[in-house]
């Protein structure tokens, strides 16, 4: 019994990296985290019809710029503040046409309360982080910890973000 018990606790001790989660893409598929192990990754919360939406054109500039140095960002859908549209075709399309994204996105996700993803309940868990509002950015280190977490109001190209990045891609 005390060999299970302490198996146990050491099991239970090995921290979860980011890398073991997996989305729905908003294509149909899966958007696995472990694809991205050894790079930086920002993921942001986002939604179509919020104040904010217009920091996707930031999140692409920003993934234009670093993607080849080793930076990827993700675009999280989320109706949770009840901004989000509908359907995910809805959201593709509105991105595509309003801002020509290409960052790998996942399907309208819950990234709040007892049904978020299981991604945001580990941050939440591991990190005391939990979206506020839309447009929200984690960003996890090449090793799939988190290492900065970003309001609302931080853009995407802003001074505090390209720092953070460039300690991770340098």
């Amino acid at each position: 019994m005390r060999f299970f018990l302490w198996t146990f606790f050491m099991i239970s001790a090995i921290p979860v990296l980011a890398s073991e989660f997996k989305f729905d893409e908003i294509n149909g598929g899966k958007l696995s985290l472990s694809d991205f192990r050894g790079k930086a990754v920002l993921i942001v919360n986002t939604a179509s019809r919020c104040g904010f939406t217009s920091q996707y054109a930031g999140l692409q500039k920003l993934y234009d710029r670093y993607r080849d140095h080793g930076l990827v960002v993700i675009a999280v859908p989320s109706g949770d503040f009840r901004q989000e549209l509908e359907k995910e075709d809805m959201v593709k399309q509105f991105c595509e046409i309003n801002y020509e994204l290409t960052v790998p996105m996942t399907s309208i996700t819950n990234v709040r309360g007892p049904d978020a993803h299981p991604f945001y309940k580990w941050i939440k868990r591991e990190y005391g982080f939990a979206p506020a509002w839309n447009f929200n950015k984690i960003l996890l280190d090449q090793k799939g910890l988190m290492v900065a977490s970003f309001g609302s109001t931080a853009r995407p190209m802003g001074r505090r973000i390209i720092r953070s990045i460039h300690k991770l891609i340098n």
